[in-house]
């Protein structure tokens, strides 16, 4: 199984691409979760989908030929960030050419707040429930606050939170099959 997952962060020691790392350690040899490059994107502009980007197309592609999808989201002001926005604008254009349609999709986030990026999330799942995706609804994952989660290192310490990972992998394996 080919899983595609997006980190809406670009930040080198990101909580939430080391999020992603913990799912990839966490999976079975049979699933693999690729981790799509999102920081050399364009900013989206519908004049360009005449010329459609190359970068925008690889990323397309990927979500096109995964079985499922997972994007882990920090939280800006109560939101998702820009590039992430931008990302799925890119793979959900150009009009009639939606890469996310039907797709089994986890939406997760971590944060040093405690409310672990559940407001980001609720944004999240409102642009991928038009979008026409296979959300997964339950569990939720919403983890915070980071420093208690992950090591200086940036590697996953927390047991329950590892538990909450497998089962929300799991049940999105289900999903995808």
């Amino acid at each position: 199984m080919n899983i595609v997952a997006i980190s809406g962060s670009l930040r080198k020691d990101s909580f939430n691409t080391a999020l992603l790392h913990a799912l990839q350690a966490l999976a079975p040899a049979d699933i693999k979760i690729e981790i799509a490059d999102i920081g050399n994107l364009p900013l989206y502009n519908q004049d360009a989908e005449v010329s459609f980007p190359a970068e925008a197309k690889a990323l397309k592609d990927k979500i096109e030929e995964a079985d499922a999808i997972i994007i882990a989201t920090p939280e800006y002001n109560r939101s998702i960030p820009g590039v992430l926005k931008n990302a799925i604008d890119w793979a959900s254009r150009p009009w009639g050419e939606n890469s996310f349609a039907g797709k089994p999709t986890l939406t997760l986030g971590v944060s040093v707040g405690k409310i672990g990026t559940a407001v980001a999330q609720s944004h999240l799942r409102q642009i991928l429930a038009y979008l026409d995706t296979r959300l997964v609804g339950q569990p939720e994952v919403y983890i915070g606050p980071a420093q208690e989660v992950f090591d200086a290192e940036g590697s996953l310490i927390d047991a329950g939170t590892r538990d909450l990972l497998a089962k929300a992998l799991v049940t999105l394996v289900e999903r995808a099959r």
